[in-house]
């Protein structure tokens, strides 16, 4: 009974939710829920065996009612990791001009809090830009990419902490703010993709430009409630992904597309150029649902490369 007990609180401390981030939990979970019934048994089973490394595998479990399901419950609540850490105590923050920036050094303790994004620089009036960052989401995708394989020489540890964190950042460079820092006369020191202007939606709250595309999908949930809502009817699941794009596995290629689609949607008119609140208007775009779901195809079209 007592362990029962300790499991159970175990799973309710996992609900309890943390800081802001891309797609929030509900995004990232459902994103790794349609790539992981895409891939195949095999795959599925080299997978479980890295998650189970990561110190928080029983916690990601909880709640699955028999083998399959804990298998895919770890799957899916392991997509929301990166950002978890960001609350753990035994994690430190750091910063990108550290010398251990772009380091790729399995469950070093240290938050990297500047993965989760490649802040692709863009003015719209001629504003000076400031240099590029040396570390970003695209760079570091590459590089867990490439020790994926068990060819690569890479130790189990290490493979497990990147695959992890890859589950996460390949939702995070489909979010077009995550991928672009604009520039302009009312914002000289640039807007952090989105977070220095504020909107006013239907609801009538002011928020963050980048809070409201980050909480399209829904926001803090249970891996039950994702996996639900993924394939409810109209669901993220029902989104089409067009095969040719699904086959782009290039995570500059990625930011690229969300930057464009930042400029193209995400600041589109009513939002202006500085900080004051601006009401969105009912023809603004708010539908992201088909990055997410590219994101979905992409993530398991990328496990089944790297791990066949």
């Amino acid at each position: 009974m007592k362990k029962a007990a300790l499991l159970a609180l175990s799973c309710l401390v996992a609900l309890v939710p943390g800081p802001v981030s891309a797609w929030w939990d509900e995004g990232h979970m459902q994103i790794a829920y349609l790539a992981y019934k895409r891939l195949d048994p095999a795959i599925k089973d080299k997978i479980d065996g890295l998650l189970r490394l990561n110190p928080d595998y029983q916690v990601w479990t909880c709640g699955a009612q028999d083998e399959a399901s804990r298998r895919t419950y770890a799957f899916v609540h392991a997509a929301t990791w990166a950002d978890d850490i960001k609350t753990k105590s035994e994690y430190r923050e750091d910063r990108i001009t550290d010398p251990t920036a772009g380091q790729n050094v399995a469950y070093d303790k240290l938050k990297h809090s500047y993965w989760h994004y490649e802040a692709i620089l863009f003015s719209p009036d001629g504003t000076t830009l400031p240099a590029p960052d040396p570390v970003d989401a695209a760079k570091m995708a590459k590089i867990m990419i490439a020790t994926l394989p068990a060819t690569s020489g890479a130790s189990d540890q290490l493979r497990s902490y990147d695959l992890i964190w890859l589950l996460h950042l390949v939702g995070d460079l489909h979010q077009p703010l995550h991928a672009i820092a604009r520039y302009t006369a009312e914002l000289p020191h640039g807007d952090r993709g989105g977070n220095a202007e504020m909107v006013v939606p239907a609801t009538g709250e002011t928020i963050a430009l980048h809070a409201y595309w980050d909480r399209l999908f829904g926001g803090y949930s249970s891996v039950f409630g994702a996996i639900f809502d993924a394939d409810d009817r109209g669901g993220l699941g029902s989104v089409a992904v067009d095969a040719d794009a699904e086959k782009v596995l290039d995570p500059d290629r990625w930011a690229q597309e969300s930057f464009e689609a930042a400029k193209s949607f995400a600041y589109a008119q009513p939002v202006g150029h500085g900080s004051a609140a601006v009401q969105l208007t009912r023809d603004y775009e708010t539908n992201a649902r088909n990055r997410a779901a590219l994101a979905a195809a992409r993530l398991a079209r990328l496990l089944d490369t790297a791990l066949r």
